[in-house]
């Protein structure tokens, strides 16, 4: 084994399947190429995934985006994951999530956390002017 390969356990990834609305999916990691797309659909959702996402909630704050992301990670057509019983979504999001936990706990979750760093001073200052500008114009009393 080189330095480095244990990352993977096999290559290419087998893939993982769970049986939904009496359908075999397989579920395999999101490729380098599906990025860009599931970035997209994931921003809305990022900051509440934790290590055990409340499916039930993303999909009643953040349905479109958590569809969206169901749709592009297990490669189906949209209208299919919208046809899912709710119990049978819950259950295909989780193992989406299983299978991809190393891109949503170590990748999006930490940037996601990095940005609210840098951000944190900027949302505290909150309305207080910027060095440089002049203070709000009040009235003068007369």
């Amino acid at each position: 084994m080189t330095p480095g390969s244990d990352d993977f356990t096999t290559f290419p990834p087998v893939p993982r399947v769970v049986t939904v609305a009496g359908t075999a999916v397989e579920l395999t990691p999101i490729r380098l190429g599906e990025l860009p797309r599931i970035l997209s659909a994931v921003r809305p959702i990022a900051a509440d995934l934790s290590a055990e996402p409340d499916w039930l909630d993303l999909l009643a704050r953040h349905g479109e985006a958590v569809l969206e992301l169901l749709t592009l990670a297990t490669r189906r057509e949209r209208a299919w994951i919208e046809g899912l019983a709710l119990d049978e979504a819950v259950t295909l999001a989780s193992a989406v999530f299983e299978v991809n936990a190393d891109f949503f706990v170590r990748r999006v979750a930490p940037s996601i956390a990095q940005v609210g760093e840098r951000l944190a001073p900027i949302l505290s200052a909150g309305t207080m002017p910027s060095p440089g500008s002049s203070p709000p114009a009040t009235a003068t009393p007369r």
